[in-house]
């Protein structure tokens, strides 16, 4: 099943998890995209914060705490004042750390300059065509993971990415996705995993459908980095949901000039490299990034930034480039922490201007508001706990000398544990049972007689891109008779799914839970597998692609920090391919 960004969907508000945290997943959720300085969607600017300079004082003038004036005893607060302490509790964060400089005593002018960041920000649709790939129910917490697809472009449609990525004679081609990442953020907040795929990577991509109305139709012949020229960014998003059954909640996207804002604004990234490096254009190869650089530590930033991030040549392929951009994202995610930048003002500031003027995202997060609280998501992770992995890759059989293919037993295994939440490091605190599951409370309803309730079982094995498994929605029907549910009846409609789940109605609440529990518990599910579904008019048993023969389910248990071999590709220094090296004298 997929991933959701929205914790808590369809319970009761209560404090946040995840060690106390301070985000708020639905503020980019719900609401109007052009909620002002100090509003909350659709309600109103607490007092102190409304635009021609704060509060009225404590101690005097109209407002405070004398008895004379406000009409309530010394000592005892205004209603007033209760109102306003409730309103700064709901103020956003981000407009206390980010815009409280300006508000004070400029009157309009910050929320003239939240509207300028706003105005920078360029947006599109999330997808542009249909994987098949829901949102999953929030853990037993009320807790859900966040899944952020990053996109490089080699767009050249603007002079200032000419100047710096080259190719004068490409202004009219569509962009490229040649740097694609997807960022996996746990749901509690305490760990993140960051998979590449290779740009020439071929991979099945649905079909899309572009911005003027175009439609491309699907094919299983193409590299992945193509997905950006047949439906933009929605379509790169829609084919890795396709691809790995995780959903996506949002995509982010720089091209060239963007990344050199962004090394700039933070003062430079760390990258090493084991000797010194030029990736020249050489007799054998031409072409080439252009980057120089000495053996050891440096801090790039601008144009040399960019420069590591292309380079290819001198690190001998597409997986070790992916290698080298993640130990760029690890060296700017410790540069942020180490200058504070969720918490001092200054840094926010630059960052946000930088970041608005340099990034294009999904339409559902285009807001300063909705970026900022985004990046609150992340502001927990430890460096130890951050993975940073490519998915290992074989020679493209249609063109093993230019292309590759994914390694199916060892893609399948990564998108499995983004499924299910599992941690890519191994540095995490030991962990309650998966499914979260209390022993000593008190189930909320009793399951009824197994032969009482209607059970519908979908075939939906073909979701991993295989043929359908024959007959496998009768034969499991067969099985669950077999086991006292007699009312169990196969059906041809459904989609396709990578897990097998148990699918309740959400009108029917702890009752239909409790049915649906039973039914996992006898197939041999966990009951993780279990999720209410608005859809659903009876229980329905999703066999996936995941269980495509045997009578009872046996996953696999993958632990964290079980990565196939080759996908970990974190690295301290960069190995330069020989022709590359550099003395650091020519």
């Amino acid at each position: 099943m997929g991933q959701s960004s929205v914790r808590r969907e369809g319970t009761r508000k209560r404090a946040p998890h995840a060690s106390g945290a301070e985000w708020d997943d639905r503020a980019y959720e719900e609401g109007d995209d052009d909620t002002g300085p100090g509003e909350r969607p659709g309600g109103t600017v607490p007092r102190s914060r409304r635009a021609g300079g704060g509060g009225r004082s404590r101690g005097g003038g109209n407002g405070g705490g004398d008895a004379g004036q406000s009409g309530h005893r010394r000592g005892r607060p205004s209603r007033r004042a209760k109102t306003r302490k409730s309103g700064k509790r709901r103020i956003f964060r981000w407009i206390a750390i980010t815009l409280a400089v300006l508000i004070l005593g400029t009157g309009g002018a910050g929320y003239l300059y939240y509207q300028h960041l706003n105005n920078n920000l360029r947006g599109g649709s999330r997808a542009s065509g249909e994987s098949g790939v829901k949102k999953a129910a929030p853990n037993a917490l009320g807790d859900t993971p966040m899944n952020i697809l990053l996109l490089g472009s080699d767009d050249r449609s603007k002079a200032a990415n000419v100047a710096l990525g080259g190719g004068k004679n490409e202004r009219d081609r569509k962009p490229l996705a040649d740097v694609q990442m997807l960022l996996h953020i746990s749901a509690d907040r305490q760990n993140a995993s960051l998979v590449s795929i290779p740009r020439d990577t071929v991979v099945p991509i649905p079909k899309c459908t572009d911005t003027d109305g175009k439609q491309y139709p699907a094919t299983d012949n193409q590299p992945i980095n193509q997905t950006l020229s047949r439906g933009g960014p929605g379509c790169t998003l829609t084919t890795w949901e396709k691809l790995t059954g995780v959903y996506i909640d949002h995509w982010i996207m720089v091209d060239f000039a963007g990344v050199v804002s962004m090394a700039d604004e933070v003062g430079g990234v760390p990258v090493c490299v084991k000797t010194g490096v030029y990736d020249k254009s050489t007799a054998l190869q031409k072409g080439g990034s252009g980057l120089k650089l000495p053996k050891g530590t440096t801090d790039v930033k601008g144009e040399q930034a960019l420069q590591w991030l292309r380079t290819r040549h001198a690190f001998g392929s597409d997986q070790n480039r992916a290698k080298a951009q993640h130990m760029y994202l690890n060296g700017m995610m410790k540069k942020l922490q180490e200058q504070n930048a969720w918490t001092d003002t200054g840094r926010l500031m630059g960052l946000a201007e930088t970041a608005t003027t340099s990034l294009q995202v999904s339409d559902e997060i285009k807001s300063v508001s909705k970026l900022f609280d985004l990046s609150m998501q992340f502001k927990n992770v430890k460096l130890d706990r951050l993975s940073t992995t490519t998915v290992p890759t074989v020679p493209y059989a249609g063109n093993p000398n230019a292309w590759l293919s994914l390694k199916t037993s060892a893609a399948d295994k990564m998108w499995s544990m983004l499924r299910d939440d599992v941690a890519f490091d191994k540095n995490g605190k030991p962990k309650k049972p998966k499914d979260g599951a209390d022993a000593s409370a008190k189930p909320k309803a009793t399951a009824e007689a197994p032969g009482s309730f209607p059970v519908t079982v979908v075939n939906g094995t073909d979701g991993d891109g295989q043929p359908p498994a024959e007959g496998r929605a009768s034969a499991v029907a067969t099985i669950l008779q077999g086991k006292g549910f007699t009312q169990a009846a196969a059906t041809r409609e459904g989609d396709g799914s990578k897990d097998t789940a148990v699918l309740y109605p959400k009108a029917s609440g702890d009752q239909g839970k409790a049915n649906a529990e039973s039914l996992a518990t006898a197939l041999g599910l966990p009951v993780s597998a279990v999720h209410a579904d608005a859809k659903s008019t009876n229980v329905t048993l999703v066999v996936g692609s995941d269980w495509r023969k045997g009578s009872v389910y046996k996953k696999p248990q993958i632990n964290d920090g079980d990565l196939p071999e080759g996908a970990d590709d974190k690295a301290d220094c960069m190995e330069v391919y020989d022709v590359y090296r550099w003395d650091g004298t020519s």
